[in-house]
C-alpha cells in the first residue's frame, strides 16, 4: 500500500498562512489520509530545503513569501504560467524531476467567474499596484482578453517595468491618475497592500465609473475592503479577494493528492471564521 501523500507550504514567517487551514479541510472532506504541513524555512536555508526536495517524500508544496523567485531561479523545470509571471506558487515531482507552476493568475480569474462571470466581457481593466501580485493579474487578464489595461502605482518606474515585461497592452501611470482611469474601466483591481488590515484605506472615486463596471480587490483581510465598500454603495458589482486565494490552491492540491477539490461555500464559511477569530483576538488584545 502506497504512502499518503505528504505536501507543505514553505515560508519565512509561515505562521499567517491559511493554506494548512485550506488543504487539510480538503483532506478531511475528502477522507483522504494525506498531510499538509507549513514550513518556516529562512531564505538562507531556501536553496538546500530544494535541493533535498527530489530525494524526500513530499508529493509538493506551496510556496510563499519571500521564497517565489528564489524558486523560480532554481527551478529548471516550470509551467507556462510561471514562466510568464516570474514567480513560482506551488511544487511538485514528476518522476525524478522536481517541477514549478503558478496558480495565482488561474485563481484571480476562477474567482471572478464565480463572483462576477460578466468580467470576461470587458477589454479595459485598470490596476492599482505594480508589486509581484500584480504579474498574476496582469496575466489573467491579457488571458481573458483585455485589450487595454492602465497599471497605476506609486512608483511609476516600477509600472513601466512590468509593461516592458507584459507588452503594449499596458500603460503606466501614477498613483495620482486612479479617478480618472477609473471613468473609462470595465473592471478595477487593486492588487496593492493599500485596503488591508492596519494600512491606510485606498481611496477611490467612483461617481464617474460606468455603472457596469465591476470592482475586485486581491485583500482579503478585511474581507469588505474599503474601496469595495465604496464601489458597493455605487451600486458596483463587487468581488472580494478570498476566492482567489481559495481557488489558486485547487490546482496543487490535484497534483499532490490526485482528486481535484472543489471551492464550496463550506470552505469559505470555514476560511471567513479563522478571519474574524483573528479580527476579534487582535481587537481583544
Amino acid at each position: 500500500m502506497a504512502e499518503p501523500a505528504r505536501a507543505f507550504v514553505v515560508g519565512h514567517p509561515i505562521g499567517h498562512s491559511r493554506s494548512p487551514l485550506i488543504h487539510r479541510f480538503w483532506l478531511d472532506t475528502l477522507g483522504l489520509a494525506g498531510t499538509y504541513e507549513p514550513l518556516d524555512i529562512a531564505p538562507y536555508d531556501f536553496p538546500v530545503f530544494l535541493a533535498g526536495l527530489a530525494a524526500s517524500r513530499w508529493a509538493g508544496g506551496n510556496i510563499t513569501i519571500p521564497h517565489k523567485e528564489a524558486a523560480f531561479a532554481a527551478i529548471e523545470h516550470r509551467d507556462a504560467a510561471a514562466d510568464a509571471i516570474g514567480a513560482v506558487n506551488t511544487i511538485w515531482q514528476e518522476g525524478a524531476n522536481l517541477v514549478a507552476g503558478n496558480t495565482d493568475a488561474y485563481g484571480f480569474a476562477a474567482n471572478l467567474d464565480d463572483q462576477t462571470p460578466q468580467w470576461r466581457g470587458g477589454h479595459r481593466a485598470l490596476v492599482i499596484g505594480a508589486g509581484g501580485a500584480s504579474r498574476a493579474i496582469l496575466q489573467a487578464l491579457g488571458d481573458a482578453g483585455y485589450h487595454r489595461i492602465d497599471l497605476a502605482n506609486r512608483t511609476l518606474d516600477r509600472a513601466v517595468d512590468l509593461a516592458d515585461r507584459f507588452g503594449p497592452s499596458i500603460h503606466p501611470y501614477p498613483l495620482s491618475k486612479i479617478d480618472e482611469l477609473a471613468t473609462s474601466a470595465d473592471l478595477i483591481v487593486n492588487t496593492s497592500s493599500l485596503g488591508m488590515a492596519g494600512a491606510r484605506p485606498l481611496t477611490l472615486d467612483f461617481s464617474k465609473a460606468s455603472d457596469e463596471t465591476i470592482v475586485t480587490d486581491i485583500v482579503y483581510a478585511p474581507l469588505v475592503t474599503p474601496m469595495l465598500a465604496a464601489a458597493r454603495e455605487r451600486g458596483l458589482a463587487v468581488c472580494d479577494g478570498l476566492g482567489m486565494l481559495l481557488h489558486q490552491a485547487v490546482p496543487g492540491f490535484e497534483r499532490w493528492f490526485g482528486i481535484r477539490p472543489q471551492v464550496t461555500s463550506e470552505l469559505r464559511a470555514h476560511i471567513v471564521a479563522d478571519l474574524e477569530r483573528k479580527t476579534t483576538g487582535d481587537k481583544a488584545s
